[in-house]
Protein backbone atom coordinates (compact mmCIF):
# COMPACT_ATOMS: atom_id res chain seq x y z
CA UNK A 1 0.00 0.00 0.00
CA UNK A 2 2.98 2.33 0.56
CA UNK A 3 3.51 2.45 -3.24
CA UNK A 4 0.07 3.89 -4.08
CA UNK A 5 0.64 7.50 -2.71
CA UNK A 6 3.91 7.77 -4.53
CA UNK A 7 2.30 6.70 -7.80
CA UNK A 8 -0.48 9.23 -7.34
CA UNK A 9 2.02 12.00 -6.57
CA UNK A 10 4.09 11.08 -9.60
CA UNK A 11 1.06 11.37 -11.86
CA UNK A 12 0.15 14.77 -10.44
CA UNK A 13 3.71 16.03 -10.76
CA UNK A 14 3.84 15.22 -14.40
CA UNK A 15 0.37 16.72 -15.05
CA UNK A 16 -0.98 13.37 -16.27
CA UNK A 17 -3.99 12.91 -14.09
CA UNK A 18 -6.17 9.99 -15.38
CA UNK A 19 -9.22 12.23 -15.39
CA UNK A 20 -7.51 14.58 -17.87
CA UNK A 21 -7.21 11.78 -20.56
CA UNK A 22 -9.75 11.99 -23.43
CA UNK A 23 -12.27 9.11 -23.20
CA UNK A 24 -12.71 6.94 -26.39
CA UNK A 25 -16.43 6.52 -27.12
CA UNK A 26 -17.68 3.44 -29.08
CA UNK A 27 -20.26 4.47 -31.72
CA UNK A 28 -22.87 2.10 -33.20
CA UNK A 29 -21.81 0.64 -36.56
CA UNK A 30 -24.69 -0.27 -38.89
CA UNK A 31 -23.87 -2.37 -41.99
CA UNK A 32 -25.80 -2.80 -45.22
CA UNK A 33 -26.76 -6.16 -46.62
CA UNK A 34 -24.05 -8.50 -47.82
CA UNK A 35 -23.85 -8.61 -51.58
CA UNK A 36 -24.73 -11.99 -53.05
CA UNK A 37 -26.32 -13.35 -49.87
CA UNK A 38 -29.68 -13.93 -51.53
CA UNK A 39 -28.06 -16.00 -54.27
CA UNK A 40 -26.70 -18.37 -51.62
CA UNK A 41 -30.22 -19.25 -50.51
CA UNK A 42 -31.95 -18.83 -53.91
CA UNK A 43 -34.47 -21.48 -54.92
CA UNK A 44 -33.35 -21.25 -58.56
CA UNK A 45 -30.63 -23.73 -59.44
CA UNK A 46 -28.75 -22.85 -62.60
CA UNK A 47 -27.31 -25.44 -64.95
CA UNK A 48 -23.53 -25.70 -64.87
CA UNK A 49 -21.51 -24.50 -67.84
CA UNK A 50 -19.92 -27.93 -68.27
CA UNK A 51 -23.13 -29.65 -69.44
CA UNK A 52 -22.35 -32.24 -72.17
CA UNK A 53 -23.07 -31.19 -75.74
CA UNK A 54 -25.63 -33.99 -76.17
CA UNK A 55 -27.77 -32.64 -73.35
CA UNK A 56 -27.53 -29.13 -74.79
CA UNK A 57 -28.77 -30.43 -78.15
CA UNK A 58 -31.59 -32.35 -76.46
CA UNK A 59 -32.73 -29.17 -74.75
CA UNK A 60 -32.51 -27.24 -78.02
CA UNK A 61 -34.76 -29.74 -79.85
CA UNK A 62 -37.41 -29.77 -77.12
CA UNK A 63 -37.33 -25.97 -77.00
CA UNK A 64 -37.74 -25.76 -80.78
CA UNK A 65 -40.73 -28.11 -80.67
CA UNK A 66 -42.34 -26.29 -77.73
CA UNK A 67 -42.21 -22.88 -79.42
CA UNK A 68 -42.58 -24.12 -83.01
CA UNK A 69 -45.95 -22.45 -83.64
CA UNK A 70 -44.73 -19.10 -82.30
CA UNK A 71 -41.49 -19.47 -84.24
CA UNK A 72 -43.17 -20.12 -87.60
CA UNK A 73 -45.80 -17.44 -87.03
CA UNK A 74 -43.14 -14.86 -86.15
CA UNK A 75 -41.23 -15.75 -89.30
CA UNK A 76 -44.37 -15.29 -91.36
CA UNK A 77 -45.05 -11.81 -89.94
CA UNK A 78 -41.41 -10.90 -90.45
CA UNK A 79 -41.72 -11.80 -94.12
CA UNK A 80 -44.95 -9.81 -94.33
CA UNK A 81 -43.04 -6.71 -93.25
CA UNK A 82 -40.86 -6.97 -96.37
CA UNK A 83 -42.76 -5.73 -99.47
CA UNK A 84 -40.54 -7.80 -101.70
CA UNK A 85 -42.30 -10.99 -100.49
CA UNK A 86 -45.88 -9.72 -100.82
CA UNK A 87 -46.48 -11.16 -104.32
CA UNK A 88 -45.64 -14.60 -102.89
CA UNK A 89 -47.26 -14.29 -99.48
CA UNK A 90 -50.70 -13.22 -100.69
CA UNK A 91 -51.46 -16.29 -102.85
CA UNK A 92 -49.77 -18.51 -100.26
CA UNK A 93 -52.02 -17.18 -97.49
CA UNK A 94 -55.12 -17.79 -99.60
CA UNK A 95 -53.87 -21.31 -100.30
CA UNK A 96 -53.36 -21.97 -96.57
CA UNK A 97 -56.93 -20.90 -95.79
CA UNK A 98 -58.53 -22.93 -98.59
CA UNK A 99 -56.30 -26.01 -98.91
CA UNK A 100 -58.06 -29.33 -98.12
CA UNK A 101 -54.76 -31.13 -97.39
CA UNK A 102 -55.21 -31.36 -93.57
CA UNK A 103 -58.42 -33.37 -93.90
CA UNK A 104 -58.26 -34.94 -97.38
CA UNK A 105 -56.77 -38.20 -96.09
CA UNK A 106 -54.29 -38.43 -98.95
CA UNK A 107 -51.18 -37.72 -96.79
CA UNK A 108 -49.47 -36.37 -99.91
CA UNK A 109 -47.38 -33.86 -97.92
CA UNK A 110 -46.01 -36.50 -95.55
CA UNK A 111 -42.19 -36.73 -95.55
CA UNK A 112 -40.70 -40.01 -94.27
CA UNK A 113 -37.26 -38.39 -94.47
CA UNK A 114 -38.23 -35.54 -92.14
CA UNK A 115 -39.90 -37.92 -89.69
CA UNK A 116 -36.76 -40.08 -89.57
CA UNK A 117 -34.14 -37.38 -89.03
CA UNK A 118 -31.67 -38.05 -86.19
CA UNK A 119 -32.67 -34.79 -84.50
CA UNK A 120 -35.88 -36.45 -83.29
CA UNK A 121 -33.80 -38.98 -81.41
CA UNK A 122 -32.36 -36.02 -79.49
CA UNK A 123 -35.90 -34.83 -78.78
CA UNK A 124 -37.05 -38.21 -77.46
CA UNK A 125 -33.91 -38.86 -75.40
CA UNK A 126 -34.39 -35.58 -73.52
CA UNK A 127 -36.93 -37.20 -71.18
CA UNK A 128 -36.08 -40.05 -72.15
CA UNK A 129 -39.07 -41.62 -73.92
CA UNK A 130 -39.64 -45.26 -74.92
CA UNK A 131 -42.40 -46.92 -76.93
CA UNK A 132 -43.55 -50.39 -75.81
CA UNK A 133 -45.82 -52.85 -77.64
CA UNK A 134 -48.20 -55.23 -75.85
CA UNK A 135 -49.36 -57.06 -78.96
CA UNK A 136 -48.61 -57.28 -82.66
CA UNK A 137 -50.94 -55.45 -85.05
CA UNK A 138 -51.82 -57.00 -88.39
CA UNK A 139 -51.14 -54.67 -91.34
CA UNK A 140 -54.29 -56.00 -92.99
CA UNK A 141 -56.45 -54.11 -90.47
CA UNK A 142 -56.99 -50.42 -89.74
CA UNK A 143 -56.58 -48.92 -86.26
CA UNK A 144 -57.42 -46.01 -84.01
CA UNK A 145 -54.82 -45.42 -81.30
CA UNK A 146 -56.30 -43.65 -78.28
CA UNK A 147 -53.55 -41.77 -76.42
CA UNK A 148 -53.90 -41.12 -72.67
CA UNK A 149 -53.36 -38.84 -70.84
CA UNK A 150 -53.25 -35.59 -72.76
CA UNK A 151 -50.75 -33.95 -70.42
CA UNK A 152 -49.92 -30.31 -71.13
CA UNK A 153 -48.41 -30.57 -74.63
CA UNK A 154 -48.53 -34.36 -75.31
CA UNK A 155 -44.79 -34.67 -75.85
CA UNK A 156 -45.02 -38.46 -75.70
CA UNK A 157 -47.59 -38.61 -78.50
CA UNK A 158 -45.39 -36.50 -80.76
CA UNK A 159 -42.26 -38.55 -80.07
CA UNK A 160 -43.99 -41.91 -80.56
CA UNK A 161 -46.44 -41.23 -83.40
CA UNK A 162 -45.17 -38.18 -85.33
CA UNK A 163 -41.53 -39.27 -85.61
CA UNK A 164 -39.57 -42.49 -86.00
CA UNK A 165 -37.38 -41.70 -82.97
CA UNK A 166 -38.98 -44.50 -80.92
CA UNK A 167 -39.20 -47.01 -83.75
CA UNK A 168 -42.92 -47.10 -84.55
CA UNK A 169 -42.36 -48.66 -87.98
CA UNK A 170 -40.09 -51.27 -86.41
CA UNK A 171 -42.69 -52.26 -83.81
CA UNK A 172 -45.66 -52.04 -86.20
CA UNK A 173 -44.40 -52.85 -89.71
CA UNK A 174 -46.77 -52.17 -92.58
CA UNK A 175 -48.86 -49.64 -90.64
CA UNK A 176 -48.94 -45.95 -91.62
CA UNK A 177 -49.91 -43.93 -88.56
CA UNK A 178 -51.10 -40.32 -88.49
CA UNK A 179 -51.13 -38.17 -85.36
CA UNK A 180 -54.17 -35.86 -85.28
CA UNK A 181 -54.31 -32.34 -83.92
CA UNK A 182 -56.66 -29.33 -83.94
CA UNK A 183 -57.76 -28.11 -87.36
CA UNK A 184 -56.87 -24.53 -86.36
CA UNK A 185 -53.18 -25.49 -86.28
CA UNK A 186 -53.32 -25.95 -90.05
CA UNK A 187 -54.38 -22.35 -90.51
CA UNK A 188 -51.06 -21.09 -89.14
CA UNK A 189 -48.84 -20.16 -92.11
CA UNK A 190 -45.54 -22.04 -92.44
CA UNK A 191 -46.29 -24.17 -89.37
CA UNK A 192 -49.03 -25.81 -91.38
CA UNK A 193 -46.53 -27.04 -93.97
CA UNK A 194 -44.19 -28.30 -91.27
CA UNK A 195 -47.02 -30.20 -89.54
CA UNK A 196 -48.19 -31.81 -92.79
CA UNK A 197 -44.63 -32.88 -93.60
CA UNK A 198 -44.41 -34.50 -90.15
CA UNK A 199 -47.47 -36.54 -91.08
CA UNK A 200 -49.96 -34.72 -88.86
CA UNK A 201 -53.58 -34.22 -89.90
CA UNK A 202 -56.76 -32.59 -88.66
CA UNK A 203 -58.77 -34.31 -85.94
CA UNK A 204 -62.05 -33.42 -87.65
CA UNK A 205 -64.53 -36.19 -88.43
CA UNK A 206 -64.02 -35.73 -92.17
CA UNK A 207 -60.26 -36.12 -91.81
CA UNK A 208 -60.52 -39.26 -89.68
CA UNK A 209 -62.92 -40.97 -92.06
CA UNK A 210 -60.86 -40.04 -95.12
CA UNK A 211 -57.62 -41.36 -93.67
CA UNK A 212 -59.22 -44.66 -92.63
CA UNK A 213 -61.01 -45.18 -95.94
CA UNK A 214 -58.24 -44.29 -98.41
CA UNK A 215 -54.80 -45.63 -99.19
CA UNK A 216 -53.28 -48.93 -98.16
CA UNK A 217 -52.86 -52.03 -100.36
CA UNK A 218 -56.55 -52.18 -101.29
CA UNK A 219 -57.17 -48.42 -101.44
CA UNK A 220 -59.69 -48.68 -98.61
CA UNK A 221 -57.50 -47.72 -95.68
CA UNK A 222 -56.14 -51.14 -94.66
CA UNK A 223 -52.78 -50.75 -92.98
CA UNK A 224 -53.58 -47.20 -91.92
CA UNK A 225 -53.96 -45.85 -88.40
CA UNK A 226 -54.74 -42.59 -86.66
CA UNK A 227 -53.77 -41.46 -83.17
CA UNK A 228 -56.27 -39.37 -81.21
CA UNK A 229 -55.51 -37.76 -77.86
CA UNK A 230 -58.95 -38.67 -76.56
CA UNK A 231 -59.08 -36.48 -73.44
CA UNK A 232 -58.40 -33.34 -75.45
CA UNK A 233 -57.97 -29.86 -74.03
CA UNK A 234 -60.30 -30.58 -71.11
CA UNK A 235 -58.01 -33.31 -69.83
CA UNK A 236 -54.99 -31.00 -69.97
CA UNK A 237 -56.47 -29.05 -67.03
CA UNK A 238 -56.17 -32.21 -64.92
CA UNK A 239 -52.54 -32.85 -65.86
CA UNK A 240 -50.85 -32.66 -62.47
CA UNK A 241 -47.79 -34.62 -61.32
CA UNK A 242 -48.50 -37.91 -59.53
CA UNK A 243 -52.10 -38.04 -60.81
CA UNK A 244 -53.83 -39.87 -63.66
CA UNK A 245 -57.34 -38.57 -64.23
CA UNK A 246 -58.69 -39.44 -67.67
CA UNK A 247 -61.58 -37.60 -69.31
CA UNK A 248 -63.04 -40.69 -70.95
CA UNK A 249 -66.33 -41.83 -69.44
CA UNK A 250 -68.47 -39.76 -71.82
CA UNK A 251 -65.99 -39.65 -74.72
CA UNK A 252 -67.53 -42.11 -77.17
CA UNK A 253 -67.17 -40.32 -80.50
CA UNK A 254 -63.96 -42.19 -81.31
CA UNK A 255 -65.76 -45.49 -80.64
CA UNK A 256 -68.53 -44.55 -83.09
CA UNK A 257 -65.87 -43.60 -85.61
CA UNK A 258 -64.25 -47.01 -85.19
CA UNK A 259 -67.56 -48.78 -85.79
CA UNK A 260 -68.35 -46.76 -88.93
CA UNK A 261 -64.88 -47.31 -90.44
CA UNK A 262 -64.24 -50.83 -89.14
CA UNK A 263 -61.06 -49.78 -87.32
CA UNK A 264 -59.87 -51.66 -84.24
CA UNK A 265 -59.23 -49.60 -81.11
CA UNK A 266 -55.76 -49.64 -79.54
CA UNK A 267 -55.52 -48.03 -76.08
CA UNK A 268 -52.25 -46.23 -75.37
CA UNK A 269 -51.15 -45.25 -71.86
CA UNK A 270 -48.21 -42.88 -71.37
CA UNK A 271 -46.62 -43.36 -67.96
CA UNK A 272 -45.05 -40.05 -66.89
CA UNK A 273 -46.84 -37.66 -69.28
CA UNK A 274 -48.51 -35.78 -66.42
CA UNK A 275 -45.21 -35.42 -64.55
CA UNK A 276 -43.55 -33.19 -67.14
CA UNK A 277 -45.10 -29.91 -65.91
CA UNK A 278 -46.63 -28.26 -62.85
CA UNK A 279 -49.75 -26.14 -63.20
CA UNK A 280 -52.17 -24.22 -60.99
CA UNK A 281 -54.94 -26.36 -59.50
CA UNK A 282 -58.67 -25.76 -59.43
CA UNK A 283 -58.62 -26.00 -55.62
CA UNK A 284 -56.13 -23.16 -55.13
CA UNK A 285 -57.30 -21.01 -58.07
CA UNK A 286 -61.04 -21.75 -58.68
CA UNK A 287 -61.69 -18.55 -60.67
CA UNK A 288 -58.80 -19.28 -63.01
CA UNK A 289 -60.17 -22.79 -63.55
CA UNK A 290 -63.63 -21.44 -64.39
CA UNK A 291 -62.11 -19.02 -66.90
CA UNK A 292 -60.18 -21.86 -68.54
CA UNK A 293 -63.38 -23.91 -68.89
CA UNK A 294 -65.15 -20.92 -70.41
CA UNK A 295 -62.37 -20.50 -72.98
CA UNK A 296 -62.59 -24.22 -73.76
CA UNK A 297 -66.35 -23.99 -74.30
CA UNK A 298 -66.15 -20.90 -76.53
CA UNK A 299 -63.01 -21.57 -78.56
CA UNK A 300 -62.50 -25.36 -78.45
CA UNK A 301 -59.15 -25.15 -76.69
CA UNK A 302 -57.91 -23.92 -73.35
CA UNK A 303 -54.77 -22.42 -71.84
CA UNK A 304 -53.26 -24.33 -68.90
CA UNK A 305 -51.19 -22.11 -66.60
CA UNK A 306 -48.14 -24.31 -66.30
CA UNK A 307 -44.45 -24.10 -65.56
CA UNK A 308 -41.51 -26.46 -65.18
CA UNK A 309 -37.83 -25.75 -65.78
CA UNK A 310 -35.95 -23.30 -67.99
CA UNK A 311 -33.30 -23.60 -70.64
CA UNK A 312 -30.49 -22.60 -68.25
CA UNK A 313 -32.05 -23.43 -64.87
CA UNK A 314 -33.86 -26.32 -63.25
CA UNK A 315 -36.72 -24.52 -61.48
CA UNK A 316 -38.45 -21.81 -63.56
CA UNK A 317 -39.53 -21.85 -67.19
CA UNK A 318 -41.73 -23.50 -69.81
CA UNK A 319 -39.43 -26.37 -70.67
CA UNK A 320 -40.64 -29.82 -69.49
CA UNK A 321 -38.89 -31.61 -66.67
CA UNK A 322 -36.55 -34.45 -67.59
CA UNK A 323 -38.83 -37.27 -66.42
CA UNK A 324 -38.99 -40.73 -68.06
CA UNK A 325 -41.83 -41.33 -70.51
CA UNK A 326 -43.03 -44.87 -71.18
CA UNK A 327 -45.70 -45.11 -73.90
CA UNK A 328 -47.40 -48.53 -73.81
CA UNK A 329 -49.75 -49.68 -76.59
CA UNK A 330 -52.38 -52.19 -75.51
CA UNK A 331 -54.06 -55.12 -77.18
CA UNK A 332 -56.44 -54.16 -80.00
CA UNK A 333 -60.17 -54.12 -79.25
CA UNK A 334 -61.80 -55.77 -82.26
CA UNK A 335 -64.67 -53.80 -83.81
CA UNK A 336 -67.37 -55.00 -86.21
CA UNK A 337 -68.00 -52.43 -88.92
CA UNK A 338 -71.52 -51.06 -89.28
CA UNK A 339 -72.91 -47.89 -90.79
CA UNK A 340 -75.79 -48.04 -88.32
CA UNK A 341 -74.27 -47.31 -84.93
CA UNK A 342 -76.11 -48.99 -82.06
CA UNK A 343 -75.75 -47.27 -78.68
CA UNK A 344 -75.61 -50.59 -76.86
CA UNK A 345 -72.73 -51.79 -79.00
CA UNK A 346 -70.96 -48.46 -78.50
CA UNK A 347 -71.17 -48.91 -74.72
CA UNK A 348 -69.93 -52.49 -75.02
CA UNK A 349 -66.86 -51.53 -77.09
CA UNK A 350 -66.19 -48.53 -74.87
CA UNK A 351 -66.25 -50.78 -71.80
CA UNK A 352 -63.74 -53.20 -73.38
CA UNK A 353 -61.51 -50.25 -74.26
CA UNK A 354 -61.54 -48.92 -70.68
CA UNK A 355 -60.82 -52.38 -69.26
CA UNK A 356 -57.80 -52.73 -71.56
CA UNK A 357 -56.51 -49.38 -70.35
CA UNK A 358 -56.91 -50.53 -66.76
CA UNK A 359 -55.06 -53.75 -67.60
CA UNK A 360 -52.12 -51.78 -68.96
CA UNK A 361 -52.08 -49.67 -65.81
CA UNK A 362 -52.23 -52.62 -63.41
CA UNK A 363 -49.71 -54.74 -65.29
CA UNK A 364 -46.99 -52.16 -65.94
CA UNK A 365 -47.21 -49.50 -63.23
CA UNK A 366 -44.74 -51.31 -60.96
CA UNK A 367 -42.20 -51.82 -63.73
CA UNK A 368 -42.15 -48.09 -64.47
CA UNK A 369 -41.85 -47.11 -60.78
CA UNK A 370 -45.17 -45.29 -60.51
CA UNK A 371 -45.84 -43.74 -57.11
CA UNK A 372 -47.97 -46.27 -55.15
CA UNK A 373 -50.35 -43.47 -54.14
CA UNK A 374 -51.31 -42.74 -57.77
CA UNK A 375 -54.64 -44.19 -58.89
CA UNK A 376 -56.09 -44.42 -62.38
CA UNK A 377 -59.34 -42.45 -62.41
CA UNK A 378 -61.74 -42.53 -65.36
CA UNK A 379 -63.90 -39.42 -65.15
CA UNK A 380 -66.50 -37.52 -67.18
Amino acid sequence: MSGEPRAHFHAQANGHDDKSKPQRTQTELVSGRRAGARWDRSHIHFAPISVPLKRRLQTLMVLAHTISIALFLSTYFLLCSIPLFWPLLFPYTVYVLLSPAPHSGQLSHRSPLLRSLPIWSLFASYFPARLHRSARLEPTRKYIFGYHPHGIISHGAFAAFATEALGFSQLFPGITNTLLTLDTNFRVPLYRDYALAMGLASVSRESCENILSKGGPNGEGMGRAITIVVGGARESLDAHPHTLRLVLKRRKGFVKLAIRTGADLVPVLAFGENDLYDQVTSETHPMVHKFQLMVKKCMGFTIPLFHARGVFNYDVGLMPYRKPLHIVTGRPVKVVQSQVVDDGYVDEVHGMYVRELERIWDEWRDRFDVDPRVRLEVAE
